[in-house]
C-alpha cells in the first residue's frame, strides 16, 4: 500500500470508514497473501520496483496515440525488467520470475499490458517444461537475462482451441538435419501472440510435425524470427501487428507466417518427444499427457489473475462508494454515501467475497498442480485427468465471473466509472480477454464435462472416483438432496445439482445412442446440458473449497477476523444459492419458505459486512500505483484527481484548437 498520508489529507468519509472498522486489516492481508512472510516479501519487491516513481507517466497512457503507446510500453518494459534483474533478483532468486508478485507490480507500469508479458508468462515456462536439460542450459540463461525476448505462437487465424486443426507444418529434412516450417494457407498464419507484432525476436511455434512421410501431431519448436542486431524479420518470415483491439493495444499482438523457413533439429523442444538425426520419431515417456504441463500451468495462473483483477476493481469501487454521496431519500438530511444503499452493497460485497473465493481456490489449485506435476515426473499420471478437468472449469468460470463482476464494479461507479482514468475499463478489457484465450469458456467446460461423464460411469459401476467428484457416488438413489440451511447443507445441495445435471446428460446421450445415433452426434446434441453440468460441478468445487479453505486459514485468527471472513464466505454461498434457485428447486428439497429465509439472511450479512467494507478492500493491500485509478486511491481525493487527470489531456494544451479556424468557423458562416 502507498505510505498512508496524514489523516487531514484523506477524504473525511474514507477516514471515518477506517476508524469504524473492527478488524485487524494486516491480519486479513496475511491470510490473503498466504502468510506474514509472503506479505513482507511482496512489499519489499513492490518498494524496490515502485518507490523511485519510475512507473509514472507524465502524459496519461490513454492520451497517447497508438505508436506512442507502444513505444512507451517498450520503454517501461525495459525499465521494469532492468529493475527486476538488477535489484529484485538480488534477494529473491530466479524463482521470482513469472511470480504473481511481479505480475501485480507490473500493473503499476502498464494500464494496458506489457509487450514482454508472454516472454515471462509463456516463453520461459515452456522452455522449463518442454525442453531437455541440455536445451534448458542453452536457452534459459538467454531468456532469463533477456538476451533474447520470446513469445508463444499456437493459435492460428483459422484455428484456436482445436489444436489438432492447426495447419502450420514442420517437416524434417534428414539431409540438412533441419525442420522446414511452412504456412500452407492464409488461415495457417499464427495470430494473437503477444509481443509478436514488433517486439520479440524468438518464438515458440506449435506446428504439425512430419518426418519420414508421417504426421506425428503438434509439437513445439523454438524459432528465431528477427535478426538480433537489426531486428529485421529473417528471410522466409512474414510478421506484423494484427491491428487495434478491444484491449491489449500495447502488447503488439501479432501474426506470423513461414515460407519454407528452416531451423536446426535441436530447436524442436525435445523433453517429451524427439526426432533423431535420421528422422526417426521417438516418444519420451507419455508425451500426450506430459505436454499438458505448460497449458495447465497457464490456466492455473489465470485463476489467480482473475482474483487479483477483481480485487483491484472492487477496491476502486468500494472506496469511491464511501466518498460519493448521492440523492436525498429523507428530506432535510444530507446526501448519504452510496455505500449505505443496500443495492450498492449487493453489487459490491459479492465482489469482495468472490475475490477471496478465487484467491483461496487458486492457491488450492496451485498446490494440487504442483503435487500432480511431481507425480508426473515420477511417471504417475493417474491424477492428471482430474487436474485437467479442474483447471479447465475453474479457468472458465473464474475469468467469466471476474469479468462480469468487474463490469458490475464499473456500473457501481456510475458515469465516473466510464472514465479511462478510473482504470476500470482497462481492468475489464484485460479480464474479458482471459475468458477466451488459453481455452474458450465453452470448449473448456465441455472438456470438464467429458471427465464428469467418465466419472459418472465409474461411480455407476461401483469403482472409486477422484476426490472432487466423490459426490457422484451418492447420487444413484434418485432422490432429491435434503435441504439444510447450513453451509455444509448448501454445499451438499450444489453437489446434488452437479450430480443431477451430469446424470441427465448421461441419460440423454444413452437414449440417443440407443435410437441408433452415433455417439459423437449424441454428444453434440447434448452439449448445452453438458456445459451446464460442468459449470454446476465448478460451482460445487468453488463453494466447498472456499468454505473449507476459509475455515483452515482462520483457525488461529482473531475472533473479529474469523467472524468477518466467515461472513464473506457465507455471503458467497447464499448469493449463489439465490442465483441458482431454479436448479436447487429441481434437485433438492429447497422450498419457497427457505428461499425467503435465505434472502433475509443475505440482507443481514450485507449489514454485518458494511462497517468493515473499506477495511476489507484495504486488506487487499494494493498500492495506488498498481490501482492506477482516480476513483480508488487510498486518500479518496476523487474529484481532485479526476480534474488533475482531465487537465493532462492534450486537448487542454491550448484554449482554441486549430479545427475551429479550419472547420467550425467557416461552417458557422456558411463558407465551408
Amino acid at each position: 500500500m502507498s505510505p498512508k498520508k496524514d489523516l487531514k489529507e484523506i477524504n473525511v468519509d474514507l477516514a471515518k470508514e477506517r476508524q469504524k472498522c473492527n478488524i485487524n486489516i494486516e491480519e486479513v492481508t496475511n491470510i490473503i497473501d498466504g502468510g506474514k512472510e509472503k506479505t513482507l516479501q511482496r512489499r519489499k519487491i513492490e518498494n524496490i520496483a515502485l518507490n523511485s516513481g519510475a512507473s509514472r507517466d507524465t502524459i496519461p497512457e490513454e492520451c497517447l496515440g497508438p505508436v506512442e503507446k507502444y513505444e512507451n510500453a517498450v520503454r517501461k518494459s525495459c525499465l521494469f525488467s532492468k529493475i527486476v534483474k538488477e535489484e529484485v533478483l538480488s534477494f529473491t532468486g530466479l524463482e521470482t520470475f513469472g511470480s504473481p508478485v511481479l505480475r501485480r507490480t507490473a500493473d503499476a507500469f502498464f494500464k494496458d499490458i506489457s509487450p514482454f508479458l508472454l516472454h515471462l508468462g509463456m516463453f520461459v515456462p515452456s522452455i522449463m517444461g518442454q525442453c531437455t536439460p541440455e536445451q534448458q542450459a542453452y536457452w534459459l540463461p538467454k531468456a532469463l537475462d533477456l538476451q533474447i525476448i520470446g513469445t508463444y505462437a499456437q493459435t492460428e487465424l483459422g484455428h484456436g482451441t482445436f489444436i489438432r486443426g492447426l495447419e502450420t507444418t514442420a517437416t524434417y529434412d534428414p539431409e540438412t538435419e533441419e525442420f522446414v516450417l511452412h504456412s500452407p494457407t492464409m488461415t495457417s498464419y499464427k495470430w494473437w501472440a503477444g509481443g509478436l507484432g514488433r517486439t520479440v525476436n524468438h518464438c515458440i511455434v506449435v506446428a504439425k510435425l512430419f518426418t519420414k512421410g508421417k504426421c506425428y501431431g503438434t509439437h513445439p519448436f523454438i524459432v528465431q524470427i528477427r535478426d538480433l542486431e537489426t531486428h529485421m524479420p529473417l528471410p522466409g518470415i512474414k510478421v506484423g501487428d494484427i491491428g487495434p483491439r478491444m484491449g491489449f493495444n500495447t502488447a503488439d499482438n501479432g501474426f506470423l507466417g513461414f515460407d519454407n523457413f528452416r531451423v536446426p533439429r535441436e530447436n524442436m523442444m525435445m523433453k517429451h518427444a524427439q526426432v533423431l538425426k535420421d528422422g526417426t520419431y521417438v516418444k519420451v515417456g507419455r508425451h500426450e499427457k506430459l505436454t499438458y504441463g505448460t497449458m495447465v500451468f497457464v490456466r492455473v495462473t489465470l485463476v489467480n489473475e482473475a482474483a487479483f483483477n477483481l480485487a483491484k476493481a472492487v477496491t476502486i469501487a468500494v472506496r469511491y462508494s464511501a466518498v460519493r454521496r448521492q440523492s436525498q431519500p429523507k428530506p432535510d438530511e444530507p446526501e448519504p454515501q452510496i455505500l449505505d444503499y443496500i443495492t450498492q452493497q449487493h453489487k459490491l460485497f459479492i465482489c469482495i467475497a468472490t475475490a477471496h473465493a478465487l484467491q483461496l481456490t487458486g492457491s488450492w489449485l496451485w498446490r494440487t498442480f504442483t503435487k500432480v506435476l511431481a507425480d508426473m515426473r515420477s511417471g504417475n499420471t493417474d491424477n492428471l485427468p482430474e487436474l485437467h478437468a479442474l483447471s479447465s472449469c475453474l479457468k472458465a468460470v473464474s475469468t467469466s465471473d471476474a469479468a462480469l463482476l468487474i463490469e458490475q464494479c464499473r456500473h457501481a461507479c456510475g458515469g465516473h466509472g466510464y472514465m479511462l482514468s478510473s482504470n476500470l475499463p482497462f481492468i475489464y478489457s484485460f479480464v474479458t480477454a482471459t475468458r477466451t484465450y488459453e481455452g474458450d469458456y465453452t470448449v473448456l467446460l465441455l472438456q470438464t464435462a467429458r471427465f464428469l461423464v467418465k466419472a459418472w460411469e465409474q461411480a455407476e459401476a461401483g469403482k472409486p472416483v477422484t476426490p472432487t467428484v466423490s459426490y457422484l457416488s451418492k447420487a444413484f438413489d434418485g432422490n432429491k438432496v435434503y435441504w439444510e440451511n447450513t453451509p455444509e447443507g448448501i454445499i451438499r445441495c450444489f453437489e446434488g445439482v452437479a450430480a443431477g445435471k451430469t446424470s441427465a446428460c448421461v441419460r440423454s446421450i444413452r437414449k440417443r445412442v440407443e435410437s441408433g445415433m452415433p455417439y459423437e452426434d449424441a454428444w453434440q446434441l447434448t452439449t448445452v446440458q453438458l456445459v451446464a453440468a460442468a459449470e454446476a460441478h465448478c460451482r460445487a468445487v468453488l463453494i466447498r473449497t472456499y468454505w473449507s479453505e476459509t475455515a483452515r486459514l482462520t483457525a488461529t485468527a482473531s475472533s473479529a477476523v474469523k467472524t468477518v471472513m466467515k461472513q464473506l464466505a457465507s455471503l458467497y454461498l447464499i448469493y449463489w444459492n439465490l442465483e441458482k434457485t431454479g436448479d436447487l428447486l429441481r434437485y433438492s428439497t429447497l422450498s419457497e419458505e427457505d428461499i425467503v429465509n435465505l434472502q433475509h439472511k443475505y440482507e443481514g450479512l450485507l449489514a454485518q459486512i458494511r462497517p468493515n467494507a473499506v477495511g476489507l478492500v484495504d486488506a487487499f493491500d494494493i498500492r495506488d500505483e498498481v490501482l492506477n485509478s482516480t476513483l480508488g486511491a487510498y486518500d479518496g481525493r476523487v474529484y481532485e484527481r479526476l480534474m488533475e487527470e482531465a487537465l493532462k489531456s492534450p486537448l487542454n494544451k491550448e484554449p482554441v484548437n486549430a479545427s475551429f479556424h479550419k472547420y467550425l468557423k467557416p461552417f458557422m458562416r456558411g463558407k465551408l
